[in-house]
């Protein structure tokens, strides 16, 4: 080997070296996403849970919602997943819901008549509480309604979701 080729594979070695360091010291400097968990959870009572589980299962609920992210991939109902709806939504305005004869006078719907929510105005009052209490205990965690939240206005809109008392950026 001579000696301009040994001089040239030496500054390619330092190059090399100096790379891959700038490299690794940027993966482990880089902002890592931290896994926050799954969002939704319940802050039944577990008496609660178990009525309002199988009052969900009795009324075949699932066959246009879904809960706990599970989904019947055969339907195709486009009804709004259950998860976090407590966060949206009150007992009381759930108990309204279910008591009434025309749920669609509270909540208008397009979807097609047989897609519809039913009346639970039939169920015994007691019931209906426990679907209130049960519905309203569904919630999600605070980041993640606001994630949702952001996610939902720009692709609606095209425009950066600015949040409740923060600055534009």
């Amino acid at each position: 080997m001579r000696k301009g080729e040994k001089g040239i594979l030496a500054v390619i070695a330092v190059l090399s070296v100096v790379l891959v360091g700038h490299k690794i010291w940027q993966l482990n400097t880089e902002k890592k996403e931290v896994d926050r968990g799954i969002p939704f959870y319940s802050a039944a009572s577990s008496q609660l849970g178990v009525a309002g589980s199988d009052l969900y299962r009795r009324l075949e609920c699932k066959n246009c919602h879904s809960l706990w992210s599970v989904r019947d991939m055969s339907a195709n109902v486009p009804a709004p997943a259950l998860d976090g709806i407590g966060s949206l939504r009150d007992e009381q305005w759930f108990y309204a819901y279910f008591s009434a004869e025309n749920p669609q006078a509270i909540l208008p719907t397009r979807l097609k008549k047989m897609y519809k929510m039913p009346s639970y105005a039939h169920l015994s009052e007691e019931e209906r509480k426990v679907l209130a209490s049960y519905m309203a205990s569904l919630k999600v965690q605070d980041w993640y309604l606001e994630e949702t939240k952001k996610a939902e206005f720009e692709k609606l809109t095209g425009k950066p979701y600015l949040a409740a008392g923060k600055a534009p950026q």
